[in-house]
């Protein structure tokens, strides 16, 4: 009786136990096994080469990055495109047969695997963002108790910076001295906060200052140094992407669809993909809004023909998905922004 060859692998990750499910050439079942972390690489070592599935969680990337390098092909998946190749209920084992039948499948759309140095920026990016979080609930909380005395302080980091000081030295605001350390500590811890995202935004803009392709990226109206950055550490290979289009889509910057009998129904703007992502190349989008009528070049003119005759959060994802377009065709074809070669028609 010949041995199986075994060709397609899928694989459940986890922190200490790792399903693993196998087929072979004709994709019946060859290996159903629950393996400890310290036995994952010896276990493949052993195997011919073949293709393995892994769904795009904490720690795929390095362990596709092992797995490549003992030769064998692994591909990424979101888990999105998994779920629906789980039959009944769901357990590791499930998950993994899941996984091997997806990847086996000709159109599956695949996440490109980050390298250490990418994975490393984007933790920047996380950290930061971390800290932006807890740093606009630390100012709402002190804004909120401070109006329980009566004092209605304005929204804005900047405005609580400089009334906090003044509320403190206030001897006449009938302030308990308990309330008053109280708020000298969450002031303090405020400040720490706001220390901790200076200096994580310095270190991205440093990292940005020594990539002549972040910097590339940075000419285009509406994408700074945090913005380049997170582009190109998230996205990793342009090649991954057939078109500037795909790319858009898989930022979540297109209409949704609910397309049927050869009528087309676009809905609102889909939101898939990287939150942190979109919501930036958004943000900058608003800031070049407020720009364009002070500059003088063709995207310019667009932008503000583009917001007289549209809705502002319109215009503002109108302008993300176009540079995400342009910042596609830069890196595809490892060119220099021109505001002069930006078309002066394009969709909204």
């Amino acid at each position: 009786m010949t041995t199986p060859i075994i060709t397609t692998v899928g694989l459940d990750i986890a922190k200490h136990v790792i399903q693993v499910h196998a087929v072979d050439t004709r994709g019946k079942p060859v290996i159903r096994k629950a393996l400890k972390r310290h036995q994952v690489l010896p276990f493949f070592a052993n195997l011919p080469l073949c293709l393995i599935g892994i769904e795009a969680c904490s720690g795929a990337h390095d362990w596709a990055r092992r797995l490549t390098v003992l030769g064998h092909t692994v591909k990424l998946m979101a888990p999105q495109f998994v779920k629906p190749y789980v039959k009944a209920n769901k357990h590791d084992a499930a998950d993994a047969e899941a996984i091997c039948e997806a990847v086996s499948r000709p159109s599956v759309c695949v996440v490109s695997i980050e390298a250490p140095e990418q994975q490393a920026l984007l933790a920047l990016h996380r950290a930061r963002q971390g800290f932006v979080t807890a740093r606009t609930a630390q100012a709402n909380q002190i804004r909120g108790l401070l109006a329980g005395f009566g004092l209605v302080v304005p929204k804005g980091l900047a405005t609580l910076k400089q009334r906090l000081p003044e509320i403190l030295e206030d001897a006449e605001n009938d302030l308990p001295g308990a309330f008053r350390e109280l708020l000298h500590t969450l002031g303090a811890h405020l400040a720490e906060l706001n220390r901790q995202v200076d200096d994580l935004t310095q270190r991205i803009e440093a990292v940005h200052g020594a990539n002549p392709v972040s910097r590339r990226l940075a000419q285009i109206p509406g994408i700074g140094p945090l913005i380049a950055t997170a582009l190109l550490a998230s996205i990793g290979d342009i090649r991954g992407f057939a078109n500037g289009r795909q790319l858009a889509a898989w930022l979540g910057l297109v209409p949704k669809q609910s397309s049927t009998g050869g009528k087309t129904r676009l809905l609102g703007i889909s939101k898939r993909g990287d939150t942190y992502l979109r919501t930036l190349l958004i943000h900058g989008a608003r800031s070049a809004l407020r720009t364009a009528q002070r500059r003088a070049d063709v995207n310019a003119a667009w932008l503000t023909r583009l917001a007289d005759r549209r809705q502002p959060n319109i215009a503002a994802v109108a302008l993300a998905h176009k540079n995400v377009r342009i910042a596609f065709a830069l890196l595809a074809h490892d060119q220099d922004y021109r505001p002069s070669d930006v078309p002066q028609a394009a969709t909204a």
